[in-house]
């Protein structure tokens, strides 16, 4: 290769990687940005128990009591942040996937307010849902309200807690309804959800 030509193919190529680099530098610092900006740093929605941890093990206080199960059926204390920007309502759930091909409903309830980011231990048996205006599922042992885990004896099961953000202040839904049309009401009207998940066995 001529010397001229040389000369001109390190300066394109010089020019190549200044471009380069200058386009790095810049993806970086909008990445920076939108990590650290009020305008983009959104805190993930996330819920959390002081009765469940994630990844953790059902105690017997929120076990189903009925059958041959013999815990004290508590529903669990659950609190919640981060709510994606125009929620209206909130809904929870409690599903056991590993039940049966369908799984199972332990629990759903819908039109909790927006101002509530928070639910006590036993919410459910001790009406402090209903003075929130709220309404409760019939569960798939056949009760409305919760029913905790009660799996067959043999391998864990697990049971997965969901929050949902709602973009409705009411679901068209009346209490001891099945669980599974609160799912579909749910689904329909979902911003976006947080979730938690234990396991129990016998």
């Amino acid at each position: 290769m001529p010397f001229a030509d040389i000369k001109q193919y390190r300066t394109a190529h010089a020019g190549w990687r200044s471009t380069v680099s200058a386009r790095a530098g810049l993806v970086a610092a909008l990445l920076f940005y939108m990590a650290f900006s009020p305008c983009y740093a959104q805190d993930r929605f996330v819920v959390s128990s002081t009765n469940f941890r994630d990844g953790g093990q059902v105690a017997a206080t929120q076990v189903f009591n009925q059958d041959s199960c013999t815990g004290s059926n508590r529903s669990p204390q659950l609190t919640w942040r981060n709510a994606p920007a125009g929620t209206r309502s909130y809904a929870v759930t409690l599903f056991d996937p590993d039940a049966s091909s369908r799984g199972w409903w332990h629990w759903a309830v819908a039109n909790l307010p927006a101002r509530v980011n928070s639910l006590p231990e036993n919410a459910s048996a001790s009406g402090a849902l209903g003075k929130l205006g709220a309404i409760e599922a019939r569960n798939d042992f056949g009760g409305e309200g919760y029913g905790g885990p009660c799996p067959p004896p043999g391998k864990p099961h697990r049971y997965i807690v969901t929050v949902y953000a709602l973009k409705v202040d009411k679901l068209a839904l009346v209490s001891g309804r099945p669980a599974t049309m609160f799912e579909h009401e749910i689904e329909d009207a979902t911003l976006g959800s947080a979730k938690l998940t234990v396991t129990y066995r016998r």
